[in-house]
């Protein structure tokens, strides 16, 4: 029965069932499917590029662009449903609820589909910040990204929050008070002000959200169980220790035990409607429904000494020096200015040295109560008149802040505490805005003393403009992400959105190969880390380990760090920054940009998981490419056009389907020479089987136990595709080729898309089969493994299967790819009979790699 259900198998392929839809039409669409996955990604790089600050816009721009990208994605999802003829439901209900989210934003309503109430601090990551605020978004990144100290505990998030409005009908007052209050009427202002928070305070927390509260105490009870559980229950509002720092307009309650957090609780959420604060709101633009309080609350430290940072001085700026103020005890001593304090200028550079020490008569101190709440003591006397910090607490407090400001690449003012065992804990971290009084240029190092330190100028596409500087880490596979070194460099042959992951880490990106609309571009200008792509030469040019300076405002690599760009290292902020239409486009690129489908292999990688419309394009471009070649395979005598026989010096037995200008013959013709193929990847196959001269057609000796062994595997094989039955057929257009090749027992698929547009090109190929026994087929595979990777493709080996994939690289290079598949295809046709152990492997490689180099002419950067 198992041989009639092979036979039954293989000759099924003789009579595929006919498409529902002609493949012209289907390949129309996925035609289409690439058009608008490009101009999604144009789009989404122009919206990014409006938030560099480089172009003016206002809130027209972001409704059309807003409305473009639901016509495209909508229409882009409709494509791929009449691909796959069915119906995509997940895909369809992900972007039903995007675009819900982004129409609530545009209409000045809050969209929050968070459910959260509380959560801890370690579990805080770059999708947390409306939910938990600017404050504690930093803090986050700083503990679990950084891997800096902070104080533990939880956040009360901002769901909780207008849960709570909601739960005491605090809202509705809120939009009716100010609907009926006249802006210069202050009295009635102040009136509103006070009902609000009186409210707040009288309100009731509802039972669950205490519930969730209680349960974070609990947790932390456990992780400290010698500890007398006492907090710091902080404000973290939106926009908090953003581009503004709102810095002392909300309240926090310090030292509050388990017992009182709910009313501490009640009293920052109360300090947002005080007047001052609500003023500032107000004056900078905010509008009423961009307000939500995250609340946290952290273990209190025992401060020895804390105080306040900042990275760049505010008085000297152009000095390169950072500023400490220092006091004994608890830190809004210093914030605050309620007591004197310690002032040390030092360098911003090691061994960080001080150039000026002002030491306060510190005679108070601000410590915490057993019961709770804080009281001052006096400081004993003879630590008065001492300086609190020592050089190495000094050193520490710099290497510390610099880490943070490199990673925010912004000048940053950070609160800080050492504890009585001389740990440093970082509280606090915002943007520092300092700015020179005159606007000051770069200095175009390039022409100076530095041009002998230029490595290469000029190459490729900036994508983020910037300076970076740090050592290399070159990727050659994505294992090499994981002890990815923070502060460095990365360089690779790819893009890659996988590199999203180590984003927060790098200081800048390198790239052979790449596009400016690509998915990991789009990421870069989300993380504004400096990115340049498609330079030809960066891994050539560049080691693991090497030193230098990327300057993408001049497309510029340096050996070394160049001093003079130091500065500008930083990412400079523009007023531009403080509108309200800068903040909602911020808003909504959140919901479009971020990319969480990375890995097309992964579990997660499906319509359901889709989180952003960044998602959605990517799923549709990853699955119609490979539905294509399925539709391709699966109904190859259905392409209504007349079939036409390749004449050529190597006997392929090939069968040619144009379905659109991929010939200059007439559809009537029925045979076709290398010279009327106008196909881009066909044309680059047959080039590189012709020009190689490695079609060998000598007979070779095999034993009759490797061909039975084969014969019986080859015959329930199931691999699809016209080939299993004997007959070998290309569907091609002017830009598409779906190659389905038999050579004796060995099985080639190949589907490429090869055109002037980097984002569209794409390369299959899959090899199974032989002649002989399976070791001599498995090494066969890892030969070919070997040589594509060489080539960078990303190979995939199963026994004696091999997958392998290019994408996003140009016309140009992919055509170069393609005439090594052709070569490689002709020169492996009978190679498994020759591999007779594995030495042998290593030594056919270097010798296809050679005979390559000088049989073809191969536009590739990696043969010179």
């Amino acid at each position: 029965m198992d041989v009639i259900a092979n036979l039954k198998s293989i000759f099924s392929f003789f009579h595929p069932s006919k498409p529902p839809v002609p493949f012209t039409v289907l390949f129309k669409k996925f035609r289409s499917i690439l058009e608008r996955n490009n101009r999604i990604l144009e789009l989404m790089a122009d919206m990014g590029d409006k938030l560099g600050g480089e172009y003016i816009f206002d809130r027209q721009y972001i409704f059309e662009a807003c409305e473009q990208l639901n016509d495209f994605v909508f229409k882009m999802i409709s494509d791929l449903c009449i691909l796959n003829q069915q119906e995509n439901v997940d895909l369809f209900i992900a972007f039903e609820r995007i675009q819900h989210e982004i129409q609530e934003e545009l209409a000045g309503r809050h969209a929050f589909p968070i459910t959260k109430q509380t959560i801890l601090l370690e579990d805080l990551d770059a999708d947390s910040i409306d939910l938990v605020g600017n404050k504690f978004a930093g803090l986050g990144y700083i503990r679990n990204i950084l891997g800096l100290q902070t104080p533990d505990g939880f956040v009360v998030t901002t769901k909780a929050f207008f849960d709570f409005m909601e739960h005491n009908g605090i809202t509705g007052y809120i939009e009716t008070a100010l609907s009926q209050w006249d802006q210069n009427d202050e009295k009635r202002f102040e009136s509103i002000c006070t009902n609000v928070r009186e409210r707040i305070l009288k309100g009731e927390v509802p039972r669950v959200l205490a519930s969730h509260i209680a349960a974070m105490v609990d947790i932390m009870a456990v992780k400290y169980p010698t500890t007398d559980l006492m907090f710091a229950v902080r404000s973290s509002c939106w926009g908090e220790d953003g581009e503004y720092s709102f810095a002392g307009q909300y309240e926090s309650v310090l030292n509050v035990p388990r017992s009182s957090i709910l009313e501490a609780y009640k009293k920052v959420l109360a300090s947002v409607y005080s007047s001052e604060a609500w003023r500032y709101r107000l004056h900078r633009g905010y509008r009423e429904h961009e307000m939500a309080m995250a609340v946290g609350c952290q273990l209190m430290v025992d401060a020895e000494v804390s105080g306040a940072m900042y990275t760049y001085a505010p008085i000297a700026a152009e000095k390169e020096q950072m500023v400490i103020s220092a006091a004994w005890g608890l830190g809004p001593t210093v914030v605050s200015g309620l007591a004197e304090s310690d002032t040390i200028m030092i360098d911003r550079t090691p061994p960080y040295t001080a150039y000026s020490t002002e030491v306060g008569f510190k005679e108070m101190k601000l410590v915490p109560k057993v019961s709770g709440g804080l009281e001052w003591i006096e400081v004993p006397e003879k630590l008065r008149n001492q300086p609190c910090l020592n050089s190495d607490q000094i050193e520490k407090l710099a290497q510390t802040a610099l880490i943070i400001e490199r990673y925010k690449k912004r000048p940053q003012d950070v609160e800080w505490a050492f504890n009585k065992d001389g740990k440093l804990f970082i509280l606090q971290a915002r943007p520092l805005n300092i700015r020179p009084k005159e606007p000051e240029k770069m200095p175009r190092v390039i022409e100076g003393t530095h041009s002998d330190q230029v490595i290469f100028s000029g190459k490729g596409v900036v994508v983020q403009h910037g300076i970076a500087m740090g050592k290399v880490y070159v990727v050659k596979k994505d294992e090499d992400l994981n002890d990815f070194p923070y502060g460095s460099i990365l360089v690779s042959h790819y893009t890659s959105p996988r590199y999203s992951r180590i984003m927060q880490k790098a200081h800048g990106i390198i790239t052979d190969i790449g596009s400016a609309t690509g998915h990991m571009s789009t990421l870069a200008r989300e993380y504004r880390v400096p990115t340049l792509v498609d330079t030809g030469i960066a891994t050539k040019s560049l080691a693991t380990g090497d030193e230098i300076t990327l300057d993408t405002t001049q497309n510029t690599v340096y050996r070394g760090i160049i001093k003079e760009l130091s500065r500008f290292e930083l990412t400079g902020e523009d007023v531009f920054e403080d509108s309200y239409e800068y903040r909602l486009l911020r808003r909504l690129l959140k919901k479009i940009n971020p990319l969480n489908l990375i890995d097309p292999h992964s579990e997660d990688f499906k319509a359901s998981r889709c989180r952003t419309y960044h998602d959605i394009t990517r799923y549709i471009h990853e699955v119609a490419v490979e539905r294509l070649i399925d539709l391709s395979e699966k109904y190859y005598k259905y392409h209504n056009t007349t079939p036409k026989r390749l004449e050529s010096n190597i006997p392929l037995g090939l069968v040619i389907i144009d379905i659109e200008k991929g010939t200059r013959l007439p559809p009537e013709a029925k045979s076709a020479t290398m010279e009327d193929i106008l196909s881009v990847p066909m044309a680059a196959l047959l080039q590189g089987l012709s020009e190689s001269g490695m079609w060998a057609t000598n007979p070779v000796s095999v034993d009759l136990g490797s061909f039975m062994s084969s014969f019986t595997r080859t015959c329930s094989a199931s691999l699809a595709g016209p080939g299993q039955i004997g007959r070998n057929l290309a569907v091609i257009s002017k830009e598409y080729m779906n190659l389905s090749l038999k050579l004796g027992y060995h099985y080639n698929l190949l589907d490429a898309y090869i055109g002037d547009i980097v984002n569209d090109n794409y390369i299959y190929f899959r090899f199974l089969g032989g002649v002989t026994d399976f070791l001599r087929r498995s090494r066969r595979a890892k030969f070919i493994a070997d040589v594509l990777e060489k080539f960078d493709f990303r190979v995939e080996v199963h026994g004696d299967l091999v997958v392998a994939k290019i994408k996003k690289s140009s016309k140009e290079r992919m055509v170069g790819k393609m005439k090594i598949l052709g070569g490689l295809i002709g020169y492996t046709r009978q190679l498994d009979v020759r591999l007779t152990n594995d030495q042998q492997v290593t030594r056919f490689v270097a010798d296809f790699v050679q005979q390559i180099k000088e049989r073809t002419e191969v536009s590739d950067e990696r043969f010179s």
